[in-house]
């Protein structure tokens, strides 16, 4: 077991959407998956390929997603997270993280311009070092 000291449970959980979540644990998105799990939030994957990964439902597409979304953490290149914009958006969350490579500066002022906070950022090193 590993251990992460004591920033291992959040201030308050949230329910993070994983837009481009893999079953394939070589990915950075499966491995967000996991520790997103170990740090105490609420994962949410979302990929239309799959129906569960790691035994959590997976959804279609983020407009599937039910409840309320705190956090989009993207995956996905620019050119598959394009056509996916107003669906993304439509969820308003708080923060979009965009993990390296998965910038996308269109998405990043669309959301800016309505209160959504656009983070250039990988969530595997925010969540180790406490800026999560």
């Amino acid at each position: 077991m590993m251990t992460t000291g004591t920033q291992a449970k959040p201030q308050s959980p949230e329910r993070v959407v994983v837009l481009g979540a893999s079953p394939n644990e070589e990915r950075y998105a499966n491995k967000a998956m996991k520790m997103l799990l170990e740090y105490g939030h609420q994962p949410i994957p979302v990929n239309p390929g799959f129906e569960e990964i790691l035994g959590i439902k997976c959804y279609k597409s983020i407009a599937e997603v039910p409840g309320p979304v705190d956090t989009v953490t993207l995956y996905l290149g620019e050119a598959r997270s394009e056509p996916l914009i107003a669906d993304i958006l439509a969820t308003k969350p708080r923060r979009i993280i965009f993990n390296p490579g998965a910038e996308n500066a269109h998405l990043a002022q669309e959301a800016k311009a309505i209160g959504i906070e656009p983070v250039e950022a990988c969530t595997l090193v925010l969540l180790r070092t406490g800026q999560y």
